[in-house]
């Protein structure tokens, strides 16, 4: 997907809705557009929402949100919520708690039943926290973590400028082959081969977590410093350049980056 060509949401021709003309745009923004997959959410092993129709909510500062129509939720399962709350971009949201076995899910599922004008285009779709389904399935790939966005890019570039990391003064890496990681909104890191970090200098630690553009991240303790490095072991296809390297981060740990030796050479 792109964001400025064809049905792109800055293309001649964008594929959803907004809440704003170019002359009078709010500085809160939201583009609604067409998610053209099967998207699928289990509880136990009950399929609560199966779709083909979902919809993606952007909106400033904010990940992306899918909506799916209500139909496509399965209305046995649901139960009305007191809970109520109040957006001034999108309007009132009522609640959908959720219900499988003798297992309640509460506030599970919001719903704009008279969304603002400027947000009308939300009528008729729910949406279900990602976190309160116990599996997503995007066709049949199961996704481990939060959606994707599909202008969420992650490029992995090699280089062969000399990196060095140190903690508390102490050279943790020295590496003339790191990969340098850049992903949209997020600042460049280092990757450094596990082979270029210094005999001793980590040790495994507890904390484990996900991204859905990497993977799942292992953490690592840099000396005394709890979890000052991580490295993708089975990384997604966008970054499987970056298995068996290592990124850090942390108090007292500085990872240096060198500028070119020579600006004009083609190394």
């Amino acid at each position: 997907m792109t964001l400025t060509l064809g049905t792109g949401p800055l293309g001649s021709k964008p594929g959803g809705d907004f809440n704003f003309d170019w002359d009078g745009a709010p500085a809160h923004r939201l583009y609604f557009e067409p998610y053209p997959r099967r998207v699928r959410a289990l509880v136990d092993d009950r399929i609560v929402l199966d779709s083909l129709r979902g919809r993606l909510l952007f909106e400033s500062n904010l990940p992306p949100r899918l909506y799916v129509p209500l139909g496509d939720l399965d209305a046995s399962l649901l139960e009305p919520s007191e809970h109520t709350t109040h957006c001034p971009f999108k309007g009132d949201a009522s609640y959908r708690s959720l219900r499988a076995g003798e297992r309640l899910i509460e506030n599970a599922v919001w719903i704009y039943e008279e969304p603002i004008e400027a947000a009308a285009w939300l009528e008729g779709f729910a949406s279900l926290y990602w976190e309160k389904a116990d599996a997503w399935f995007v066709e049949d790939e199961r996704m481990f973590g939060p959606l994707r966005d599909p202008y969420h890019r992650v490029e992995v570039v090699e280089t062969s400028r000399p990196v060095r990391v140190t903690a508390g003064g102490a050279v943790i890496a020295e590496s003339e082959r790191a990969k340098l990681v850049f992903e949209t909104g997020v600042a460049p890191r280092v990757y450094v081969p596990g082979a270029d970090v210094a005999a001793g200098a980590l040790s495994p630690a507890a904390k484990r977590t996900i991204c859905p553009y990497k993977g799942e991240a292992t953490y690592w303790n840099v000396g005394e410093l709890a979890e000052g490095a991580w490295s993708y072991e089975t990384p997604l296809a966008e970054t499987l350049a970056v298995r068996g390297h290592l990124s850090f981060d942390g108090e007292g740990i500085e990872v240096e980056l060198a500028e070119p030796a020579d600006r004009f050479a083609l190394v």
